[in-house]
Protein backbone atom coordinates (compact mmCIF):
# COMPACT_ATOMS: atom_id res chain seq x y z
CA UNK A 1 0.00 0.00 0.00
CA UNK A 2 0.96 3.67 -0.64
CA UNK A 3 1.74 6.03 2.55
CA UNK A 4 3.37 9.04 3.02
CA UNK A 5 6.42 8.43 5.13
CA UNK A 6 8.86 10.40 7.12
CA UNK A 7 12.58 9.58 6.47
CA UNK A 8 15.80 10.75 6.18
CA UNK A 9 14.31 14.03 7.57
CA UNK A 10 11.99 14.38 4.36
CA UNK A 11 8.72 13.26 3.29
CA UNK A 12 8.40 10.74 0.71
CA UNK A 13 5.64 8.93 -1.20
CA UNK A 14 6.17 4.99 -1.00
CA UNK A 15 5.30 1.77 -0.54
CA UNK A 16 4.88 -0.33 2.38
CA UNK A 17 3.30 -3.89 3.44
CA UNK A 18 -0.35 -3.69 4.42
CA UNK A 19 -0.83 -4.30 7.99
CA UNK A 20 -1.93 -7.17 9.48
CA UNK A 21 -4.43 -7.10 12.28
CA UNK A 22 -3.42 -8.96 15.63
CA UNK A 23 -5.72 -10.02 18.16
CA UNK A 24 -7.96 -6.55 19.99
CA UNK A 25 -6.78 -5.21 16.13
CA UNK A 26 -9.28 -4.00 13.67
CA UNK A 27 -7.79 -3.37 9.95
CA UNK A 28 -9.25 -0.06 8.72
CA UNK A 29 -9.08 1.78 5.62
CA UNK A 30 -8.45 5.39 6.24
CA UNK A 31 -10.79 8.14 4.79
CA UNK A 32 -9.12 11.42 6.15
CA UNK A 33 -6.54 12.03 8.14
CA UNK A 34 -5.75 15.65 9.52
CA UNK A 35 -2.45 17.24 9.48
CA UNK A 36 -1.66 18.52 12.90
CA UNK A 37 0.89 21.22 14.13
CA UNK A 38 2.76 18.44 16.23
CA UNK A 39 3.47 16.62 13.08
CA UNK A 40 4.94 20.00 11.34
CA UNK A 41 7.12 20.79 14.86
CA UNK A 42 8.10 16.66 14.62
CA UNK A 43 9.27 16.76 11.37
CA UNK A 44 11.13 20.24 12.13
CA UNK A 45 12.39 19.13 15.42
CA UNK A 46 12.64 15.33 14.83
CA UNK A 47 16.35 14.79 16.81
CA UNK A 48 15.40 17.22 19.46
CA UNK A 49 12.38 15.53 19.92
CA UNK A 50 14.21 12.09 20.20
CA UNK A 51 16.49 13.10 22.71
CA UNK A 52 13.79 14.53 25.22
CA UNK A 53 11.44 11.54 24.26
CA UNK A 54 14.36 9.50 25.62
CA UNK A 55 14.40 11.15 29.01
CA UNK A 56 10.71 10.89 29.38
CA UNK A 57 9.42 7.75 31.87
CA UNK A 58 6.82 5.48 29.45
CA UNK A 59 7.93 7.21 26.23
CA UNK A 60 9.41 5.44 23.16
CA UNK A 61 11.00 7.96 20.93
CA UNK A 62 11.52 7.10 16.92
CA UNK A 63 14.03 5.49 15.28
CA UNK A 64 15.01 8.37 12.86
CA UNK A 65 16.77 5.94 10.68
CA UNK A 66 13.59 4.05 10.45
CA UNK A 67 10.35 4.88 8.49
CA UNK A 68 7.65 7.16 10.63
CA UNK A 69 4.12 7.28 8.98
CA UNK A 70 2.88 10.11 10.89
CA UNK A 71 -1.10 10.98 10.95
CA UNK A 72 -3.42 11.09 14.33
CA UNK A 73 -6.19 13.14 13.67
CA UNK A 74 -7.94 9.89 11.20
CA UNK A 75 -11.68 8.97 10.58
CA UNK A 76 -11.39 5.38 8.96
CA UNK A 77 -13.75 2.67 7.26
CA UNK A 78 -13.37 -0.54 8.99
CA UNK A 79 -12.36 -3.43 6.92
CA UNK A 80 -11.45 -6.44 9.29
CA UNK A 81 -11.00 -7.14 13.24
CA UNK A 82 -7.98 -9.74 14.00
CA UNK A 83 -8.34 -13.24 15.59
CA UNK A 84 -10.09 -14.30 18.09
CA UNK A 85 -11.38 -10.43 18.26
CA UNK A 86 -14.90 -9.48 19.72
CA UNK A 87 -16.47 -7.88 16.27
CA UNK A 88 -18.80 -5.20 17.80
CA UNK A 89 -19.21 -3.16 14.52
CA UNK A 90 -19.33 -4.62 11.36
CA UNK A 91 -17.11 -4.10 7.94
CA UNK A 92 -17.80 -0.94 5.82
CA UNK A 93 -18.30 1.35 9.24
CA UNK A 94 -17.17 4.49 9.29
CA UNK A 95 -14.80 4.90 12.75
CA UNK A 96 -12.74 6.98 14.77
CA UNK A 97 -10.71 5.69 17.75
CA UNK A 98 -8.11 7.58 20.07
CA UNK A 99 -4.53 6.66 18.71
CA UNK A 100 -3.36 4.64 20.80
CA UNK A 101 -2.76 0.83 20.46
CA UNK A 102 -3.94 -0.97 23.44
CA UNK A 103 -1.02 -4.02 24.07
CA UNK A 104 0.07 -6.47 27.45
CA UNK A 105 2.45 -4.08 28.16
CA UNK A 106 0.38 -1.13 28.00
CA UNK A 107 -0.80 1.48 25.67
CA UNK A 108 1.31 2.82 22.56
CA UNK A 109 1.16 5.96 20.99
CA UNK A 110 0.52 6.28 17.35
CA UNK A 111 1.52 8.80 14.79
CA UNK A 112 5.60 9.34 15.79
CA UNK A 113 5.96 5.68 15.44
CA UNK A 114 7.87 2.91 13.73
CA UNK A 115 6.23 -0.09 15.31
CA UNK A 116 2.58 1.58 13.88
CA UNK A 117 1.46 3.36 11.01
CA UNK A 118 0.05 6.67 11.40
CA UNK A 119 -2.89 7.74 9.17
CA UNK A 120 -0.63 9.13 5.89
CA UNK A 121 -1.25 5.40 4.81
CA UNK A 122 -3.66 4.09 2.88
CA UNK A 123 -4.30 1.30 5.66
CA UNK A 124 -3.67 1.22 9.42
CA UNK A 125 -4.41 -0.62 12.71
CA UNK A 126 -5.93 0.20 15.43
CA UNK A 127 -7.19 -0.88 18.86
CA UNK A 128 -10.62 -2.84 18.54
CA UNK A 129 -12.00 -1.67 22.11
CA UNK A 130 -11.06 1.97 21.05
CA UNK A 131 -13.26 2.28 17.67
CA UNK A 132 -16.29 4.85 17.56
CA UNK A 133 -19.18 4.38 14.95
CA UNK A 134 -19.38 7.70 13.40
CA UNK A 135 -23.15 9.00 14.07
CA UNK A 136 -25.17 8.77 10.97
CA UNK A 137 -24.80 12.18 8.86
CA UNK A 138 -21.34 12.81 10.21
CA UNK A 139 -19.93 13.68 7.54
CA UNK A 140 -16.27 12.22 7.27
CA UNK A 141 -14.29 15.14 7.26
CA UNK A 142 -16.08 16.73 9.78
CA UNK A 143 -15.19 13.45 12.06
CA UNK A 144 -11.89 13.69 11.48
CA UNK A 145 -11.69 16.76 13.85
CA UNK A 146 -12.79 14.91 16.65
CA UNK A 147 -8.64 14.21 17.91
CA UNK A 148 -7.83 17.92 17.42
CA UNK A 149 -11.35 19.00 19.28
CA UNK A 150 -10.98 16.97 22.37
CA UNK A 151 -7.46 18.63 22.89
CA UNK A 152 -9.10 21.73 23.27
CA UNK A 153 -11.84 20.05 25.36
CA UNK A 154 -9.34 18.29 27.29
CA UNK A 155 -7.34 21.67 28.11
CA UNK A 156 -10.46 23.28 29.49
CA UNK A 157 -11.75 20.76 31.55
CA UNK A 158 -8.10 20.48 33.12
CA UNK A 159 -8.45 24.36 33.69
CA UNK A 160 -11.15 23.31 36.20
CA UNK A 161 -13.47 26.35 35.61
CA UNK A 162 -15.77 27.72 38.23
CA UNK A 163 -17.74 29.48 35.29
CA UNK A 164 -17.11 32.95 36.21
CA UNK A 165 -13.60 33.48 35.06
CA UNK A 166 -12.40 35.71 32.33
CA UNK A 167 -10.51 33.76 29.65
CA UNK A 168 -7.82 34.62 27.10
CA UNK A 169 -6.82 32.14 24.76
CA UNK A 170 -3.38 32.99 22.81
CA UNK A 171 -3.11 31.41 19.76
CA UNK A 172 -5.94 31.06 17.43
CA UNK A 173 -4.52 27.80 15.65
CA UNK A 174 -6.19 24.62 15.40
CA UNK A 175 -5.35 23.83 19.39
CA UNK A 176 -6.46 27.71 19.92
CA UNK A 177 -9.83 27.59 18.15
CA UNK A 178 -10.41 24.02 19.63
CA UNK A 179 -10.41 25.78 23.35
CA UNK A 180 -12.55 28.62 22.43
CA UNK A 181 -15.37 26.20 21.39
CA UNK A 182 -14.59 24.09 24.40
CA UNK A 183 -15.26 27.27 26.28
CA UNK A 184 -18.27 28.53 24.59
CA UNK A 185 -20.14 25.24 24.97
CA UNK A 186 -19.09 25.78 28.99
CA UNK A 187 -20.21 29.30 28.56
CA UNK A 188 -17.19 31.14 30.20
CA UNK A 189 -17.43 34.15 28.87
CA UNK A 190 -16.38 36.96 27.64
CA UNK A 191 -13.52 34.89 25.72
CA UNK A 192 -10.59 36.78 24.29
CA UNK A 193 -8.71 35.44 21.53
CA UNK A 194 -5.36 36.75 20.34
CA UNK A 195 -3.33 35.82 17.04
CA UNK A 196 -1.53 37.99 14.06
CA UNK A 197 -3.25 36.25 11.76
CA UNK A 198 -6.43 38.33 10.58
CA UNK A 199 -8.04 34.82 9.37
CA UNK A 200 -7.44 33.25 12.24
CA UNK A 201 -9.44 36.17 14.16
CA UNK A 202 -12.17 35.13 11.98
CA UNK A 203 -12.36 31.74 12.48
CA UNK A 204 -12.08 32.83 16.11
CA UNK A 205 -15.01 34.67 15.95
CA UNK A 206 -16.82 31.39 14.39
CA UNK A 207 -15.50 29.75 17.07
CA UNK A 208 -17.33 31.65 19.88
CA UNK A 209 -14.73 34.08 21.03
CA UNK A 210 -16.25 37.65 21.89
CA UNK A 211 -13.43 40.20 21.47
CA UNK A 212 -10.18 39.53 18.85
CA UNK A 213 -7.18 41.14 19.25
CA UNK A 214 -4.49 41.76 16.99
CA UNK A 215 -1.75 41.88 20.00
CA UNK A 216 0.69 43.63 17.14
CA UNK A 217 -1.51 46.67 18.21
CA UNK A 218 -3.46 46.01 21.20
CA UNK A 219 -2.69 44.26 24.77
CA UNK A 220 -5.08 41.50 24.95
CA UNK A 221 -4.34 41.29 28.64
CA UNK A 222 -6.37 44.77 28.77
CA UNK A 223 -9.11 43.17 27.33
CA UNK A 224 -9.94 40.76 30.17
CA UNK A 225 -12.88 41.19 31.73
CA UNK A 226 -12.42 42.91 35.63
CA UNK A 227 -13.15 41.31 38.45
CA UNK A 228 -12.73 37.75 36.90
CA UNK A 229 -9.93 35.41 37.56
CA UNK A 230 -7.96 35.59 34.56
CA UNK A 231 -7.15 32.32 32.57
CA UNK A 232 -4.62 32.18 29.91
CA UNK A 233 -4.31 29.02 27.26
CA UNK A 234 -1.26 29.23 25.71
CA UNK A 235 -2.13 27.95 22.26
CA UNK A 236 1.18 28.57 20.48
CA UNK A 237 4.48 26.31 21.90
CA UNK A 238 7.49 28.43 20.68
CA UNK A 239 9.78 29.55 23.02
CA UNK A 240 9.39 32.50 25.01
CA UNK A 241 5.41 32.19 25.34
CA UNK A 242 5.31 30.88 28.48
CA UNK A 243 7.70 34.00 29.73
CA UNK A 244 5.95 36.40 28.10
CA UNK A 245 2.71 35.09 29.59
CA UNK A 246 4.36 35.01 33.12
CA UNK A 247 5.19 38.32 32.53
CA UNK A 248 1.67 39.95 31.25
CA UNK A 249 -0.47 37.31 33.19
CA UNK A 250 -2.11 39.59 36.36
CA UNK A 251 -2.04 38.37 39.44
CA UNK A 252 -3.69 35.00 40.72
CA UNK A 253 -3.93 33.93 36.87
CA UNK A 254 -4.26 30.53 35.66
CA UNK A 255 -2.08 29.86 33.06
CA UNK A 256 -2.72 26.75 30.93
CA UNK A 257 -0.34 25.55 28.59
CA UNK A 258 -1.86 23.76 25.57
CA UNK A 259 0.62 24.64 22.90
CA UNK A 260 3.73 22.09 22.85
CA UNK A 261 6.93 22.95 22.74
CA UNK A 262 9.37 20.87 21.52
CA UNK A 263 12.72 22.74 21.72
CA UNK A 264 14.53 24.68 24.66
CA UNK A 265 12.61 27.28 26.96
CA UNK A 266 13.63 29.27 29.57
CA UNK A 267 11.37 31.20 32.38
CA UNK A 268 12.08 33.52 35.08
CA UNK A 269 10.13 32.16 38.06
CA UNK A 270 9.48 35.32 40.05
CA UNK A 271 7.40 36.90 37.75
CA UNK A 272 4.96 33.70 39.01
CA UNK A 273 6.19 34.00 42.46
CA UNK A 274 5.29 37.71 42.51
CA UNK A 275 1.52 37.67 41.19
CA UNK A 276 1.30 33.48 42.62
CA UNK A 277 0.23 32.52 39.22
CA UNK A 278 -0.49 29.41 38.88
CA UNK A 279 1.08 26.84 35.95
CA UNK A 280 -0.96 23.75 34.31
CA UNK A 281 0.80 22.04 31.60
CA UNK A 282 -2.16 19.68 29.38
CA UNK A 283 -1.51 16.74 26.72
CA UNK A 284 -3.96 15.04 25.27
CA UNK A 285 -7.29 13.77 26.31
CA UNK A 286 -9.59 10.88 28.16
CA UNK A 287 -11.00 8.32 26.46
CA UNK A 288 -14.27 10.15 27.66
CA UNK A 289 -13.47 13.36 26.19
CA UNK A 290 -12.96 12.11 22.95
CA UNK A 291 -16.26 10.32 22.90
CA UNK A 292 -17.74 13.72 23.82
CA UNK A 293 -15.90 15.64 21.04
CA UNK A 294 -17.40 13.00 18.40
CA UNK A 295 -20.70 13.78 19.87
CA UNK A 296 -20.41 17.70 19.71
CA UNK A 297 -19.16 17.83 15.99
CA UNK A 298 -22.11 14.95 15.09
CA UNK A 299 -24.29 17.60 17.15
CA UNK A 300 -23.41 20.84 15.21
CA UNK A 301 -22.08 22.24 17.77
CA UNK A 302 -18.73 23.34 17.11
CA UNK A 303 -18.56 24.99 13.73
CA UNK A 304 -16.58 22.37 11.78
CA UNK A 305 -16.85 23.34 8.33
CA UNK A 306 -14.92 26.57 8.28
CA UNK A 307 -11.97 24.72 9.94
CA UNK A 308 -11.05 22.52 7.02
CA UNK A 309 -8.86 25.23 4.24
CA UNK A 310 -7.69 22.44 2.47
CA UNK A 311 -7.40 18.67 1.05
CA UNK A 312 -4.93 16.98 -0.41
CA UNK A 313 -3.65 13.13 -1.35
CA UNK A 314 -0.84 10.84 -0.07
CA UNK A 315 1.55 13.05 -2.80
CA UNK A 316 0.44 16.62 -1.42
CA UNK A 317 1.69 15.60 1.83
CA UNK A 318 4.87 17.07 1.69
CA UNK A 319 3.75 20.34 0.20
CA UNK A 320 1.01 20.79 2.60
CA UNK A 321 3.22 20.99 5.62
CA UNK A 322 5.08 23.32 3.79
CA UNK A 323 1.58 25.33 3.44
CA UNK A 324 0.68 25.44 6.91
CA UNK A 325 3.63 27.43 7.54
CA UNK A 326 1.35 30.52 6.51
CA UNK A 327 -1.54 31.34 8.78
CA UNK A 328 -2.94 33.02 6.23
CA UNK A 329 -3.99 30.48 3.69
CA UNK A 330 -4.78 27.64 6.03
CA UNK A 331 -5.93 26.44 8.97
CA UNK A 332 -6.51 22.22 8.84
CA UNK A 333 -5.64 20.77 5.43
CA UNK A 334 -6.58 17.08 5.53
CA UNK A 335 -5.00 14.01 3.86
CA UNK A 336 -7.68 11.66 1.94
CA UNK A 337 -4.86 8.75 0.88
CA UNK A 338 -7.56 7.31 -1.34
CA UNK A 339 -7.37 10.52 -3.72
Amino acid sequence: MKAAIFRGGDIVVDTIPEPKPAQNQALVKVLACGICGSDLHAAKHSHRVVEVSRRVPGRIPMDLDRDVVMGHEFCCELIDYGPSTEKKLKAGTRVCAMPVMLGPDGPKGMGYSNSYVGGYAEQMLLAAPLLLEVPNGLATEHAALTEPLAVGVHAVEKALLGGDEAPLVVGCGPVGLAVIAALRLKNVRPIVAADFSPMRRELAVKMGADVVVDPAREDPYAKLAAGKRAVVFECVGVPGLIQQTLEKAPRDAKIVVVGVCMELDTIEPMFGIVKELSLQFVLGYTPEEFARSLRLLAEGAVDAPSLITGKVGLDGVKGAFEELGSPERHTKILVEPWR
